[in-house]
């Protein structure tokens, strides 16, 4: 086995080093390899992670400790997001490898589409490798749409600036930019078309399975507004996998600081393995805090807030006393309790579900199957929601239920994004910041529905390199 990620390093690592349309980084060789199960064991990449400094300030979800603000409020991603700052520079800062990581994802994949036939080794895994990595080529498409282009919209989609499609490995290429209506149907081709041959039980966990691919199926239908295949889609990932961790029985037993029964490998609701940056990925340092309004969403029974934040006794450095947020208990590793940021789990199948399910007219459907995930985080009686008549009140509660339950990553920042394409369901933030400094003014700071804050800009090397790659902001 060794062997194998070995001579899997050596050649994937000078062609993610030649892509320099994409990265200021050139080629200095390059290595082969003919056998099909080599190509297959490329796929697996357990330290696939993604970093959201460029906008993870920049929802109604998260907080930050005052002092990393004060003077950086036109200069780094964390002052300007957090203050809602459109008057700032942003084009010509970095935006900490999220970009990059996810094309050098890509070019991985597509290492293995483009050549795995040519290899020696049975079609079977031939077909295989090609539909894994083709799963994972769209995993990683649609996190660079959803973050650096508008989000997706019927009446705009195939007018809207999206981002460049990188369909085969091709170091030469010089990528034009698709619209996003364009880079939807790509990755939904790639979805649809290796589904079939996705394993319901790869050979390890880092390869991606049938629930996993059903459950991004089911994503990019929610995104893309096929209700009806974005139900279908997560009722076949659920039939595949629907584990949900009961955190009431779970708090009863000690919690995560008294017990490691969900630690690292061992949390059965992943779907895929991502991490949200930092080698203990602990949400505690990496933007793992939560703003006093989400806080007060939770109430006094959700275990989600009970077992794994602290909204008082927080180390200094990371958090202000008496400010209404709560930080993640820095003492929980995924050596404790593997959270999962910003890979998918089951969890957020039952949330997509219960969506489509409202978006349908299924209201007592969607009511029930979001009782299903609330019975197994909320204490009591007010676990159980009752069915409402009107559909907004049933997608307000669910809109509710994904901010408490997809926290970190990039969930609420894509949610805000797509929820503020539609009317109904629009939102201004406001913020008042700071509030606890008393030396300085307090201000509040709004963020519009159509702000270009929502829109990351792509970074300066990549823009310097491609001409072709335009900006999707009007800055």
């Amino acid at each position: 086995m060794k062997k194998i990620l070995y001579l899997a390093l050596a050649l994937v690592m000078p062609a993610l080093y030649a892509c320099d349309n994409y990265v200021d980084i050139t080629p200095t060789g390059q290595k082969t390899v003919d056998s099909a199960s080599t190509y297959y064991e490329l796929i697996p990449y357990p330290n696939r992670a993604y970093y959201p400094s460029a906008f993870a300030l920049l929802t109604d979800n998260a907080w930050a400790k005052e002092s990393n603000i004060f003077g950086y409020e036109n200069i780094s991603w964390d002052g300007i997001n957090m203050t809602f700052n459109e008057e700032a520079n942003r084009l010509t800062l970095s935006d900490n490898n999220l970009y990059e990581n996810c094309y050098d994802y890509i070019l991985r994949s597509n290492i293995v589409i483009s050549n795995v036939d040519a290899s020696i080794g049975n079609d079977s895994i031939k077909r295989l490798a090609k539909a894994e990595a083709r799963i994972m080529r769209a995993w990683d498409h649609f996190i660079v749409v959803n973050t650096f282009a508008k989000a997706y919209d019927p009446a705009t989609a195939s007018q809207d600036g999206g981002v460049a499609i990188m369909d085969a490995y091709d170091l030469e290429a010089t990528p034009t930019k698709s619209t996003v209506e364009q880079v939807y149907q790509f990755i939904i081709k790639d979805i649809e078309e290796s589904l079939p041959y996705i394993q319901e039980t790869p050979s390890t966990e880092y390869h991606p399975s049938k629930a996993f691919a059903y459950a991004l199926a089911a994503k990019v239908y929610l995104f893309h507004r096929d209700y009806q295949k974005a139900l279908d889609a997560a009722e076949k990932s659920l039939a595949l996998k629907s584990d949900l961790i009961d955190y009431v029985a779970f708090e009863a037993d000690g919690g995560p600081t008294k017990k490691s029964t969900y630690a690292k490998g061992n949390n059965p609701e992943v779907l895929n393995y991502a991490y949200q940056g930092g080698y203990t990925d602990n949400p505690g340092y990496t933007y793992g805090m939560l703003s006093p309004e989400l806080v007060q969403l939770f109430g006094s029974n959700d275990e989600r807030l009970n077992l794994f934040f602290k909204t008082s006794g927080n180390m200094v450095y990371y958090f202000d006393e008496g400010s209404g947020a709560a930080l993640w208990n820095t003492s929980i590793t995924y050596s404790k309790f593997q959270y999962m940021a910003v890979g998918m789990r089951t969890a957020e199948v039952y949330l997509m579900k219960a969506e489509a399910q409202a978006r349908l007219g299924d209201l007592s459907g969607a009511t029930e199957t979001l009782n299903l995930l609330r019975a197994k985080r909320i204490k009591g009686d007010e676990a159980s929601l009752a069915v409402e008549k009107d559909v907004q009140e049933v997608m307000q509660n669910i809109i509710d239920e994904r901010r408490k339950e997809l926290l970190f990553g990039f969930n609420r920042f894509w949610d805000l994004k797509r929820f503020n394409t539609e009317t109904d369901y629009q939102k201004t933030i406001s913020r008042t910041f700071p509030i606890v400094d008393t030396t300085r003014e307090h201000k509040t700071y709004t963020l519009k529905p159509n702000s270009r804050l929502y829109i990351i800009p792509f970074p300066i090397d990549v823009r310097e390199k491609n001409a072709n790659l335009t900006l999707n902001t009007d800055e």
